[in-house]
This record gives C-alpha cells, structure tokens and sequence, in this order.
C-alpha cells in the first residue's frame, strides 16, 4: 500500500480546505443568498433598489438575464432595465417594463427621481397610479391639496387631474397607467393611502392574505392588490381569467408558474400576464413573499 510523507498529507488537507471554502463561499456550486443580509435592519422594499442582479458565477458573463418575454407573459427582472430621462419630468429617469407594445392595454414604469425632481403629467384620458418603493416625497394638485408620501404609501390620480408630485432627495416609484374607461354617472376621486393602513380582506379557500388599495366601485376600471404569502404559502387556485396583470415582487422569493414555464422570481423581478395565461405562485426561502399586483376589473371584456 502506497504511504503519504507528512508533507503530501498537508498539502491534501490544504488543497481540500482550499476547495471547500471556494465551493461554499463564491465558487461555481453556489450563488450568494439573498437572505444573507439581515433584512431587518434594512428599509422596507430594500431589495427593490438593491437586486440581487445574478449569481456570482454568471455576473460577468456577457449576455446573461433571468428576463423571459413570450407572447403571454413576461419577465421582466432588473439586470435588463433601462433607464433614460422621462418626457415632462425633471431630474428623473424611467424604465418602461410593461406597455401595449408586448400586448398590454396599461403601462408600468419605475420612476427614479433625483434632487429637485419634478413629475410632468400623463396624456389626455390617461389615470395615474403611483406607489413609493424608496425615499419620500410630496403630492399636490390643482386644489391645493397637499400629501407626503413615504415608502409604501400610494396615490390614485384621475384622468385629467392636474398634479405634481416633487422631490429634494432621491426616491423611487413604481407607476402604473392607462386610458380610462369611463361610465355614465360614476367618477373616479383622488386617493392616497398607505399599504398598513388597507383592511385584510377575507380570500376564501385561499391562505395568503390580500389588501386592495383602491375601492371596488364600478368608477374604478383596475385595482391595486398587496398580497403576502409566508414561506410555503401558495395560491390554491391555478389562476386563469380574462384580466390582466402587472406584477411587482415587493419583498421574498418564489416561483412563478406562467403557462407552462416555471420561473424562479425575487424581490425587483416584473411580471407581466395576458388574459387567460395559467398562473400560479409558491413563496420560498425564510422570509415574507409580498408583491404589488395591478388588475383590471369592473368592466365587460367586450
């Protein structure tokens, strides 16, 4: 039988040392967690501005994004975004990652503003709905009326409603839009609200736990849901409809189902879901799934 001196058996126990630190720290068999941070300590929605752009392994490989997009569905995630300076605003860049171009009939765009950043309006007919993901700000309109938005406070502006929203420090919004779809005898109102603030509503069958931002009468023609699934929590039901849906994963991790892909996700990634794709969600890892999710309602598909 073959003997080691004790120099070949120190450099055995080095090299393996060696190998189990590159294969459970930054080597090619793991990928930095994103729970690793202590997400306590962090602002509410950090993960949004700070993503976990891709594995270490595949940073520095050119061309690499976890982004999907198909005639159905999209997957829209933050090494992918680009941003360039928004028309009317100042100081401020926009990354569009849903609009009608991939078959949509609303859009949604993150809005990073800067100092001494002004919102411009958006078109003719066009309402408006902005949640803060980051920083602070202030909202006035052609009343007067004047409201500080924080992170996870939101705000409803009907169509044609003259408004601003200001900043002297950094802060980031995720906006959705669209052309509204009016009916006789029912009219939209300013609204803003905070997230902590929306009562959780009763979802039969189902475990998660659901806020809607804006009311549920026939003025409104979409809705703004929070939904918040604890590690392990899924949706019971395999979701497929005739609305559509915009998708901001606020906060955890999961999978996604969309047709018949199955599609890691993390807080930042954008899901965009046409009509009657089959849908499903899963939360994993060790902390709360929450995710901002528009959707279209009160009105005949015809």
């Amino acid at each position: 039988m073959q003997s080691f001196s004790p120099f070949s058996f120190f450099f055995l126990l080095t090299t393996l040392s060696y190998m189990r630190t590159v294969l459970t720290q930054d080597g090619f068999c793991s990928a930095p967690s994103i729970l690793d941070a202590d997400s306590n300590s962090q602002p509410l929605y950090w993960k949004v501005t700070n993503p976990t752009l891709s594995p270490s392994h595949l940073q520095d490989l050119p061309g690499f994004t976890r982004s999907v997009i198909k005639k159905d569905h999209a997957l829209i995630t933050p090494e992918s975004h680009v941003f360039s300076p928004l028309p009317d605003w100042t100081n401020t860049l926009g990354a569009y990652l849903i609009t009608p171009a991939i078959g949509s009939h609303f859009v949604m765009y993150l809005a990073k503003m800067q100092e001494n950043s002004k919102s411009g309006l958006p078109p003719s007919d066009v309402e408006r709905f902005i949640f803060v993901v980051q920083g602070s700000l202030v909202l006035t309109n052609v009343s007067g009326n004047i409201h500080k938005l924080t992170v996870d406070s939101y705000a409803y502006l009907p169509p044609n409603l003259d408004h601003a929203v200001e900043t002297d420090a950094a802060a980031t919004l995720v906006i959705f839009e669209r052309r509204y779809s009016g009916l006789e005898n029912h009219v939209t109102e300013q609204i803003v609200g905070s997230t902590d603030k929306q009562p959780l509503l009763e979802t039969p069958g189902e475990i998660f736990e659901l806020r809607k931002l804006l009311p549920t009468t026939l003025a409104y023609d979409f809705n703004v849901h929070i939904m918040d699934f604890q590690p392990g929590e899924f949706l019971n039901v395999k979701e497929v409809h005739y609305n559509q849906h915009g998708l901001l994963l606020l906060e955890g991790q999961g999978i996604y189902r969309l047709d018949d892909s199955w599609y890691p996700i993390q807080a930042g990634d954008v899901i965009w879901m046409a009509p009657f794709v089959p849908q499903w969600y899963a939360a994993l890892g060790k902390t709360r799934s929450r995710y901002l999710l528009y959707k279209d309602v009160n009105r005949n598909p015809l």
